[in-house]
């Protein structure tokens, strides 16, 4: 079964890109993948761009509504995803408590529903390195 990790992160929180906090942190995150990867568990992990970098996009009338930034307000946003693939929801859980993510705001782990070979699960939408599909990841 696959399950997502959204690691979430307080914005106002994170190291400044270069400093020793930063670099430390940087480090966490790559013994924690690794950890997964030599496991046979990683599937595909990245971080994200600020939530202030986000673009909002809503559908009304047939129109669609663009607007800068999240789509919420919030205390925390997710700065990155991780997907594994694990015999059961205990075993991910595992995995997610070894994120730093989790001691330092929280991770919340979804199943990654199967639906099989249409459209959504074999084809253009949620490919990346599961489906081959050119929206929702490939590398």
């Amino acid at each position: 079964m696959k399950y997502l990790l959204l690691l979430n992160r307080a914005e106002d929180a994170l190291p400044e890109p270069g400093t020793p906090a930063a670099q430390a942190m940087l480090g966490e995150y790559t013994v924690a993948v690794q950890a997964m990867a030599e496991a046979g568990v990683l599937v595909d992990c990245a971080p994200l761009t600020a939530a202030s970098a986000a673009t909002t996009v809503r559908v009304r009338d047939g129109q669609p509504l663009l607007t800068d930034g999240p789509a919420a307000e919030l205390r925390e946003q997710v700065g990155g995803y991780t997907i594994i693939d694990c015999p059961d929801l205990d075993d991910a859980l595992t995995w997610a408590a070894a994120m730093p993510a989790a001691r330092d705001c929280s991770v919340e782990v979804r199943a990654i529903v199967d639906v099989g070979g249409g459209p959504i699960g074999g084809g253009p939408i949620g490919g990346g390195p599961i489906g081959g599909g050119p929206i929702g990841g490939g590398h």
